[in-house]
Formats: structure tokens, C-alpha cells, sequence
């Protein structure tokens, strides 16, 4: 079936910027950092009809709207491990002191012949160690299915066992976990960027209504599926 060509303003799973807002009026945090991946950093092409901003960004945005002081530090860099996430850029995290902080979940940890998982575990509990020391509230996300990678026959496999360690760690740690596993945009045909690994924009868009939800229900806020 052919499927219908949506915009940011008619897709359901998309939050317009005033919704957003809403939903996260009067909310505590003024110190918003990211760490990790191009994940993190929302890097994805443009898509018809929707803003060309990743997610991270697009949060930002809204949280800004709510906070006009807030403080922003994006510290993602394409292709960081999680190990080089925490040589690279947990210091200035914690300099930064967040209060709101996101964190990676192991993606570029898997692109190997053959992952360790235990160590990809134990890497990621140092990183979950120092984000918690700074007092924030820690956010993550899950891989999508619609994530392939087809030289790797058991992809598949990979990813399901990394976002069961990120799932584990997050409730051991208290992190806000939005799971991307199977949320319906991954039928998309257009969700992906030209590398089949990114989300495209209208992917981010999606991304940033998931964690606006998130961050509200934590505030006790009811929002919409």
C-alpha cells in the first residue's frame, strides 16, 4: 500500500512547537548537555514538509521556549564509540554540570566484526557511573528496527542485545528510556537518510515529540500515545 505523504503539520506522531511547549511549561531544567554519537547530535537529511533540525536540537528549541536562560551543550561527535565518548567529552560534561542530560546507546559499539557485549556493558555502566555523578536526569533512546546494516547477517541480533543492555542500565540508573525499537515510524520508507543508518528529518522530528512525552510524563503530565 502506498503510503501517504505526510508534513510535520499532518503527521500524527509529530508535536507542533506550542504543543510541545505546553507540555513542558514550568519544567525545573536549565542546563541541557548531550553527549555521544551522531545519534545524539540528530544528524539525518532533509525530508519535504519538515524542518531540517535533528532531534536534539529541536529540544532544545522547546526547552529554550520554556526557560529563555537555558544553557545548551551539544558535545556529540560522529562515529564515537561509547569509549571515545568518555575520553572525549565526559569531562567537559561534567564541567558543564547538567541537569538535564542525554546519553548514547552503543551504536557505533556494535559496527564490529564481532561485538563484545559484556564489554560494551561494562563501558556503558562508566558512562551511566559519571552522567549520574552530575545530579541530572538522564535521558537515552533504543535503536529502531528500520536500522540495517545487511554485511552484518545477524544485525538484527546485535541490536536487540544492545538495546537490552541500554533498557537494563537506564532502569538501574533511573534514566528516561525512549524506545525506538518498534515504534511505528520505522515502517516509513522514507525514515531513513541516503546511509540507511540516520534518521532522516522527518525520523528527528519524531524523535523530539517521543522525548518531549518522556520528559512530561516525568513532570506527572499525561500526553497523548
Amino acid at each position: 500500500m502506498e503510503q501517504p505523504v505526510l508534513t510535520e503539520a499532518t503527521d500524527p506522531f509529530c508535536l507542533d512547537q506550542a504543543d510541545a511547549v505546553a507540555q513542558l511549561t514550568g519544567a525545573p531544567w536549565g542546563r541541557y548537555a548531550v553527549i555521544g554519537d551522531s545519534l545524539s547530535a540528530g544528524t539525518g537529511d532533509p525530508t519535504p514538509g519538515y524542518r531540517d533540525q535533528g532531534w536534539s536540537d529541536r529540544l532544545a528549541g522547546i526547552l529554550r521556549e520554556v526557560r529563555p536562560d537555558l544553557e545548551y551543550l551539544n558535545l556529540s561527535e560522529i562515529g564515537a564509540t561509547t569509549a571515545r565518548t568518555l575520553e572525549a567529552q565526559a569531562a567537559r560534561m561534567v564541567a558543564f554540570a547538567p541537569d538535564l542530560l542525554h546519553v548514547p546507546c552503543g551504536a557505533n559499539d556494535i559496527v564490529r566484526r564481532k561485538p563484545d557485549f559484556d564489554e560494551i556493558e561494562r563501558t556503558l555502566r562508566q558512562m551511566y557511573d559519571l552522567a549520574k555523578g552530575t545530579g541530572a536526569l538522564l535521558t537515552t533512546f533504543t535503536l529502531g528496527r528500520a536500522y540495517v546494516v545487511p554485511v552484518f547477517p545477524d544485525w538484527p541480533e546485535r541490536i536487540a542485545a544492545v538495546n537490552e543492555i541500554v533498557r537494563g542500565l537506564a532502569s538501574e540508573y533511573g534514566a528516561l528510556v525512549v524506545d525506538m525499537w518498534d515504534h511505528p515510524v520505522n515502517d516509513r520508507d522514507n525514515l531513513l537518510s541516503e546511509d540507511r543508518i540516520h534518521f532522516s528529518t522527518s525520523g528527528q522530528a519524531v524523535m523530539a515529540a517521543e522525548m518531549v512525552k518522556k520528559l512530561a510524563g516525568s513532570l506527572g503530565r499525561t500526553t497523548s500515545a
